[in-house]
């Protein structure tokens, strides 16, 4: 789920510390007060009542800064009252007393940076979830005649955007799909993702050739390393891998593929999975380096046939051992076993699932999981 900006006012200790929405971080200290209280005022034998310096601790890490000031108050309190009114306090006084003072103060200081921490986190993400939704823009439900289902998982969680995209574009030509991948991580490739995608929304709109879109495609990777290398960046030799689909109006049993040298789609049905073998090209960047651009393979697809499409965060996904994830292998078994999976939402979900468990939830790079099938009429 991606996090609004702004929806949630909540620290995260105290989002996990709240019940019904209402924050309960208080709770662990007072009752950490309330029993050292007890056990020193019943038994007043191991000078108990000196441990409440260690609730304004537990009061930095759960609560906010008011409420663990309120609580560094409370234990100075409590500490004056068993010091004056119960008995057995020979061994405490003004030692103790100051003790108490000085570690209250140092545990709203420490909430202090901890919740500024917290909010320059949180505000970190917000712009992250922003620059994603704008390169990942949101595909309402129907987009462009297509049923479609999307994963997107950064292998850094705290980035939470990468350089895997994707988008669906419908236009006068029929309905376009894109997914990819782009060399490298941080923001360089996010940038590189952004003008790919720029690219992509208006050829694939425009544009009546499907091969026409991939040139565009082409020409805007290598006018985009052209410009980073002019600013004398690092990044200047970046590459994309990635496929384009197309969904042509007068042709509802088929599918034009151009692979730029990325994992082929697999195209699961009711009981059966097939891997479509279109004829394959270089990255996005390096076509001058071979026979030009791959060209467009219009390939058979039955209408109740769903296309899956992976990044390398799924095939290079590895177990303890340095196996690969054989998606392909556990998904065939899965589709013959239940015909009900095809849909693309339980196909997402199920590579999902399984790279995950297959990892143990380490992702190594940033993966997207993308499924899409004509609409059925």
């Amino acid at each position: 789920m991606v996090h609004a900006p702004g929806g949630n006012s909540l620290m995260p200790r105290e989002r996990l510390l709240s019940v019904r929405g209402h924050s309960v971080a208080w709770l662990p200290p007072l009752l950490v007060l309330v029993a050292i209280a007890l056990i020193d005022a019943t038994t007043g034998v191991f000078g108990m009542i000196a441990w409440t310096v260690l609730v304004p601790g537990i009061a930095a890490a759960t609560c906010g800064v008011r409420t663990t000031s309120l609580f560094a108050i409370l234990s100075l309190v409590t500490y004056s009252l068993a010091t004056t009114v119960w008995r057995h306090r020979d061994e405490t006084g003004l030692a103790g007393f100051v003790l108490v003072a000085v570690g209250g103060l140092l545990a709203t200081l420490a909430c202090v940076v901890r919740v500024r921490g917290e909010r320059r986190m949180l505000h970190m993400r917000d712009i992250a979830d922003t620059t994603r939704s704008v390169v990942l823009r949101p595909l309402p439900s129907g987009w462009g005649g297509l049923d479609h289902a999307a994963v997107y998982l950064s292998a850094d969680t705290e980035a939470r955007v990468g350089g895997d995209f994707y988008d669906i574009q419908p236009g006068p030509h029929g309905t376009r799909v894109l997914l990819g991948d782009v060399q490298g991580k941080g923001l360089g490739a996010v940038e590189a993702a952004a003008a790919l995608l720029g690219t992509f929304r208006e050829a694939g709109y425009h544009e009546p050739e499907l091969a026409t879109v991939a040139e565009r495609l082409e020409v805007r990777m290598l006018r985009h390393r052209s410009h980073t290398a002019a600013l004398g960046r690092s990044d200047g030799d970046r590459f994309a891998t990635a496929v384009l689909l197309g969904f042509p109006e007068d042709a509802p049993d088929c599918v034009d593929v151009v692979v730029f040298g990325h994992e082929a789609p697999l195209a699961a049905g009711p009981g059966r999975l097939r891997r479509l073998a279109p004829t394959g090209g270089l990255p996005l960047g390096f076509a001058a380096l071979g026979s030009g651009l791959p060209p467009v393979c219009r390939m058979d697809l039955a209408p109740d046939e769903t296309l899956l499409l992976v990044t390398d965060g799924v095939t290079e996904a590895r177990d303890r051992d340095g196996r690969f994830y054989p998606y392909a292998d556990e998904l065939g078994r899965a589709v013959a076993a239940d015909p009900r999976l095809t849909g693309p939402d339980r196909l997402v979900a199920f590579v999902r699932d399984g790279a995950l468990r297959h990892c143990r939830a380490r992702l190594t790079d940033d993966t997207t999981i993308f499924a899409v099938r004509r609409l059925r009429r």
